[in-house]
Order: C-alpha cells, then sequence, then structure tokens
C-alpha cells in the first residue's frame, strides 16, 4: 500500500465527516474511512493509479464566489451553499423544476413516486433561482440546465425555457428521458422555438436488455424515435447520457460511440455518467457494481480499436488556461472550469464521413496550453502587446487546417458563437464522475462547478444535493402526493 493523501469524507450511514486516507495499491486508488458507530468502509477512488497522476498535472484552483450565500457554521459538506470555503463558481447551473415523472427507473435519486411527495417550485420561485444565479460574483452563471424528475411534464416549460434567455442564460438545455420527445415533433420544435439550446437525453445503450435493468422497461424503439423527431423539428444539438454500470452496458460504450457518429448531424456529445451507488451495499456487492473514468477511457480505446486512446481524454480543468488568457486580454472573466480533476474527463473528435480523428491529433495540447498560460502572465501585468503575440506564438503547437480556422477566432474574440462554430464541427466524448456516500471525498465537493439552484436562495453543488441535501430540501419545500391530488385534482397515476 502506497499512501497518497489524506482528506474528509462522510459516513455512508450517519453522514458524519471522517477523516480518509487515499491510498495506491496494485496500480488501483482506494478511499478508506472508519466511523466509530458504523465501521470501516473502503472503495474505488479511481482504477489506474498512472492515470490518477497524470489527471493530478492539470489541478487548478478557483477562487469560488465573492458573494457567497450561506456562512461557514456547520462545516463542509453541511453548509451548501454556496459558502465561503467552496473554490468554483457555478458554470453549469441546475434547477429541478419538478420531481415528478412518467418512469421509476431503479438507478433514479429524484422521483416524487418513490419520495412520497411532489417538489414542483413555482413560476415565481423559478424566476427567483434564475435571478440568483445570475447575481453569482464574479462570473454570472450563463449555463443552465432545466432538470427533475421529467422537466418535460410541465406544461409551462416553454414558458420557463424563454424565462431563462431573458434572464440572461446564453445556454439553455433540457434533462429528458425523451417519452414527451417521441410523442411529437410539434413538441420538440417548440422547445427550439422557445430557446433550448440542447437536449439532454438519456441513453443508457442499444439494446433493451440495458433498459430493462437501468429503467424498467424497454425503452429503445423511443429513443430512436425521440431523436429521430428532434431531427425533423431542426434541433441539432443533443447529448446522449449514458448512466454506465458495470456488467450491464460497460460492453456497449464503442457502439454508442459509433451510433452518435452515424447521426452526428443532431448529436454533439456524449455524457456518461458511471452509476452512484445508493443504499446499503457490502464492498464486494460495490466492486461488482463499481466503474471509474479510468475504466471508461480504457473502454474507448479497446471498443474503438485504439482509434480513441486513453492518451486523447484529459481530466476538465484542462481548459482553464484558455478561459483565464482571454478574459484577460478582454478584461473581463469567462467560465471556469476548476473542478477536481478526477471528477471528469474528456476529448473531442472531428467527424468526416463516420471517421473519426481526435482533437488531439492536430496539436500539442501540453505545449500548447504551457504557452497559453504565458499569455495570461503578459495579460495579468499589462503586457497586452506581448501577450497577443504569446497568443500567436502559442499556435505553433497547433497545426494547419481545421484548428487554426475555427481555434484562433476563439482566443481572439472570446466569442459564444465561434465556441458553437468549433463544437459543431466536432464530437465531444466525456464521464463526470458524481460521487456517492462509499467514495465521498470533500476536496472534490468544494471544488464542484455543477451547481444546483434551490427556493430560498442556495446554491448547491451536485454531489452534496444528491448525496446528502435533497431529502430535506425536498421534504421542506414539497407536499404530499394526497396534497397535490387534491389540489390539482388528479388520480395518483398523473403523479408521475
Amino acid at each position: 500500500m502506497k499512501f497518497i493523501k489524506k482528506t474528509k469524507s462522510i459516513c455512508p450511514e450517519c453522514f458524519k465527516v471522517l477523516d480518509a486516507t487515499i491510498f495506491e495499491e496494485n496500480n488501483k486508488v482506494y478511499i478508506k474511512k472508519e466511523c466509530l458507530e458504523h465501521g470501516k468502509f473502503q472503495d474505488v477512488y479511481w482504477s489506474d493509479y498512472e492515470q490518477y497522476q497524470r489527471a493530478e498535472k492539470f489541478r487548478y484552483d478557483g477562487e469560488g464566489l465573492r458573494n457567497p450565500r450561506t456562512k461557514t457554521e456547520q462545516d463542509c459538506p453541511f453548509d451548501c451553499g454556496i459558502c465561503p470555503q467552496h473554490k468554483s463558481h457555478t458554470v453549469l447551473a441546475i434547477i429541478d423544476v419538478t420531481n415528478r415523472c412518467n418512469l421509476k427507473c431503479p438507478v433514479c435519486f429524484a422521483n416524487a413516486a418513490t419520495a412520497g411527495y411532489v417538489c414542483q417550485p413555482s413560476k415565481e420561485e423559478v424566476r427567483e433561482m434564475l435571478e440568483n444565479l445570475r447575481s453569482n460574483d464574479p462570473v454570472p452563471a450563463t449555463a443552465l440546465q432545466f432538470s427533475g424528475g421529467e422537466p418535460t411534464i410541465r406544461e409551462d416549460l416553454f414558458e420557463l425555457i424563454r424565462m431563462a434567455k431573458e434572464s440572461g442564460f446564453r445556454h439553455v438545455e433540457v434533462n429528458t428521458n425523451g417519452l414527451r420527445l417521441a410523442q411529437s415533433v410539434d413538441y420538440c420544435r417548440g422547445l427550439k422555438e422557445a430557446g433550448m439550446s440542447t437536449i439532454y437525453l438519456q441513453f443508457d445503450g442499444l439494446s433493451n436488455e440495458v433498459y430493462r435493468f437501468t429503467r424498467g422497461c424497454d425503452l429503445l424503439e423511443m429513443k430512436m424515435k425521440a431523436i429521430e423527431n428532434c431531427r425533423e423539428a431542426g434541433v441539432n444539438s443533443m447529448v446522449l447520457v449514458v448512466t454506465l454500470v458495470k456488467g450491464v452496458n460497460d460492453h456497449q460504450i464503442g457502439d454508442i460511440i459509433r451510433f452518435a457518429i452515424q447521426n452526428f448531424d443532431v448529436i454533439r456529445c456524449i455524457n456518461v455518467q458511471p452509476v452512484s451507488l445508493c443504499g446499503r451495499l457490502p464492498e464486494q456487492e460495490r466492486a461488482k457494481m463499481r466503474i471509474t473514468i479510468p475504466d471508461f477511457t480504457r473502454l474507448c480505446e479497446e471498443q474503438t480499436d485504439g482509434k480513441i486512446k486513453v492518451s486523447d481524454f484529459y481530466p476538465v480543468p484542462v481548459v482553464v488556461p484558455i478561459s483565464k488568457a482571454v478574459g484577460a486580454l478582454k478584461d473581463k472573466r469567462y467560465p471556469e472550469f476548476t473542478v477536481h480533476p478526477h471528477c471528469g474527463t474528456a476529448t473531442y473528435i472531428f467527424v468526416d464521413n463516420e471517421e473519426i480523428v481526435p482533437i488531439t491529433r492536430y496539436g500539442n495540447i501540453e505545449k500548447f496550453l504551457e504557452s497559453i498560460n504565458k499569455v495570461y502572465e503578459e495579460a495579468v501585468k499589462g503586457r497586452e502587446r506581448r501577450a497577443k503575440l504569446r497568443l500567436i506564438s502559442a499556435l505553433r503547437h497547433v497545426k494547419f487546417g481545421l484548428m487554426r480556422k475555427y481555434l484562433l477566432p476563439i482566443l481572439k474574440s472570446g466569442n459564444y458563437k465561434a465556441l458553437g462554430d468549433l463544437h459543431r464541427k466536432m464530437l465531444m466524448i466525456s464521464a463526470m464522475h458524481f460521487m456517492d456516500a462509499y467514495n465521498f471525498d470533500l476536496e472534490r465537493v468544494q471544488r464542484c462547478c455543477i451547481h444546483y439552484a434551490v427556493p430560498g436562495g442556495k446554491i448547491i453543488p451536485f454531489c452534496t444535493m444528491n448525496a446528502i441535501h435533497r431529502p430535506k430540501i425536498e421534504r421542506q419545500l414539497g407536499i404530499s402526493v394526497s396534497e397535490w391530488q387534491k389540489k390539482h385534482k388528479v388520480e395518483i397515476s398523473a403523479i408521475a
């Protein structure tokens, strides 16, 4: 066993904060902790120590918010938030517009039928949450996801999307299982006309066996219909969101990538989320299902016959130098992805007639970023001319062709449209490993940049919301199923 570092975690049963140790053994990274009441717990943190070390090189700590919403009283993770201890600002904001759903997925953490109460913020509460997110200092939130439950159950969703755009959100995506989209082209068209940017489509695989495990029923035909309806409606930005479970759909990663390439006219991204393990599970049972980011990148390489390699993936904070450099040149702050280096990974691939070339083939990523760091250093010292010369010099690490055509406009303008032009030429393949109580690491929590807004003014990091705070918040804000039935005069089947 090789000691790596100390951190803080929580007991999976009582949620008490515990001292934890991260260590390496047999090239795997583990986290272990002990609760005096509930005993010892150990779980895989990252399944490859070499990749763990590589990711660590790209760590960037942010400065958090200048206007935190709560004080540090109970200490992390119970002061959410955002509290003064938090080190990242909001890059993607989430608002759960309902916990009602038209499915009852075994892997879901937000479901009215299971919870026994309905939590659905009013239109005015949604407006207040939007305004709260836009008041973040130094960087107002600009990207938003409407989630749930199933947001398409709300009949006023189009109006909420328009409200978000009017509030200043450039990017508004809808997180959906696709049932409503599969029923109507007109509904898909309505989402687009309201101002929706992207469909964030739950898509666990390409066989009904997968959906029977993850969602409890056959859904493949419906997923295909949802994609086709979006295409017909002119929606050309969809993300396939894969809940990845070992032994269930991990053999389909390559097939999903090929499917996305075949549908590249509408699909912009594959976002894989290794399953979070809830409830009381012994270590051996967790090991059967646990899958981590290095497992995912290895599967990509194996199942694409090496066309996409493990080395093509970089941790999310790798892009921080670009945000900082462009911001310094423009005297403006841009969203900075200062998440923990072990939270997520991504690569981009160029697609041409179903042939794929990862973005890493177009230049030396690490040398380019070293040069961009020097651009930032010159710009913050007020040496604008030298910074611009450094910027031009940085492009020597990028090959001619597509990258110079599309990258230079982004660096020069910091323009959202220029970034969009590049995105439309590429397919993003990414993974975000959200934590559960077994692999919980407070160092990761404090660097989270995916934040939930909730009624009442709080903004809560993703993993603390779903591992700790969700039940309490929804009980406070929700009403019982029977009350909802009486208030809205609906049958219990309409709760879902």
